[in-house]
């Protein structure tokens, strides 16, 4: 009897996590990554509530724990660079129990090397197309001869060139703002600490791990959805620095440092909602099918969790129906989740900003200001626990 052959397309977070549950069944599994080795480029990601679980499932999870971050400050400043207000971190962005911060890559590697014996991985290579039958699902490749498999995965993030294929083009749902993340030289001479700045329609993070490493920047603004090709970097760093040239405290420094950086990031701050995440044989996974936007916080755990469900599911009868109605409910309160997010994340006028400094400013001295956190972010801890593993 031979083994069921999957092909997963994207070896980011939710490629290899679904490879991982796959291989524990037997499966045989392919995965092809587009780019020519592990990404080094990304952000800081958080692993919460439910996703946690299934990194402990995983045994993973220590190793996740040992990679993380380790922020210890949020620090809002003004123009002048003058604090504003400056708390705990942990506090502040809701981190409770086993909750992890972590780089992206830090959490790709630990994912891949945990799936590296027993799953195969293809770099520099993609898929061009797909044909599904009743005898399997027939792949062409940019690069490699075509094979065939029994189940293909698009987990291949927002823009998914699997679902392009297989579902037909997606409008995204754009939820009124952009956000580019590069590494600069730590001008600031920060470490465990991320710094915030806010302007009319704008903010500016910058974070670093320890003083003598690359800080990272990002800045996010209030844009309606424009007519920007995905690739064309020189129009995205141009767009960029029209919106927050002369915007004070380091920012024009920060834009100095933005063309040599080698790991420039752009896109939208857009959703993925389909109807369906499965038609045939394939079926898409974490962002491909349902990105909550950056804004949510909650991509990463929420392909974890799917992968999980995928994984443990996938060539059953009614596995790809079973995978959705577990999912659903608990796409559906991140999704909504990120959308508020999404017009929280970009302030708007200076009296916008005044309130929130002030609220800042005087949370430090509250007498129950972990019960008031807790309050504001009740609806992500709410959204992260939505789903029975």
């Amino acid at each position: 009897m031979t083994s069921t052959r999957v092909l997963i397309s994207g070896a980011g977070v939710a490629g290899p996590a679904c490879a991982f549950w796959l291989r524990e069944r037997g499966f045989e599994v392919t995965v092809v990554e587009r780019a020519p080795a592990l990404r080094e480029a990304g952000y800081k990601v958080d692993v919460r509530g439910a996703a946690t679980e299934v990194l402990r499932r995983m045994g993973l999870l220590e190793a996740a724990t040992a990679a993380d971050t380790g922020m210890r400050q949020i620090t809002y400043v003004r123009g002048n660079g003058k604090p504003i207000a400056a708390l705990p971190a942990d506090l502040l962005m809701g981190r409770r129990g086993d909750d992890v911060e972590i780089m992206r890559w830090d959490l790709s590697r630990i994912l891949h090397d945990a799936t590296a014996d027993g799953v195969e991985y293809v770099f520099g290579d993609a898929i061009t197309k797909i044909a599904d039958g009743p005898e399997g699902v027939d792949v062409a490749f940019e690069r490699g001869a075509p094979r065939r498999f029994d189940y293909v995965i698009g987990a291949d993030g927002l823009h998914s060139a699997t679902r392009r294929l297989v579902f037909g083009e997606t409008p995204l749902s754009h939820l009124g703002a952009y956000i580019s993340i590069f590494s600069t030289p730590n001008l600031l001479g920060i470490e465990r600490e991320e710094v915030m700045y806010f302007r009319p329609g704008r903010l500016v993070f910058a974070y670093a791990m320890d003083r003598d490493r690359n800080a990272r920047v990002g800045l996010t603004f209030a844009a309606p959805e424009l007519d920007l090709a995905r690739r064309d970097v020189a129009a995205q760093k141009r767009l960029v620095r029209e919106a927050f040239a002369g915007q004070g405290w380091r920012v024009d420094e920060f834009l100095a440092a933005m063309d040599d950086a080698p790991d420039f990031y752009f896109d939208s701050m857009s959703q993925v909602e389909l109807p369906s995440w499965a038609r045939g044989r394939v079926a898409l996974l974490g962002d491909a099918a349902h990105c909550p936007a950056p804004a949510s916080g909650q991509g990463t755990s929420l392909a974890l969790a799917g992968a999980y469900v995928l994984g443990k599911h996938l060539g059953e009868p009614d596995g790809l129906a079973t995978y959705e109605r577990v999912m659903r409910p608990y796409v559906a309160k991140n999704m909504a989740f990120g959308k508020k997010m999404a017009k929280d994340m970009v302030p708007g006028g200076r009296l916008a900003i005044a309130f929130r400094s002030y609220g800042m400013r005087t949370l430090k001295y509250h007498p129950r200001k972990e019960q008031v956190i807790d309050k504001v972010l009740a609806p992500m801890h709410e959204a992260a626990n939505a789903i029975a593993l």
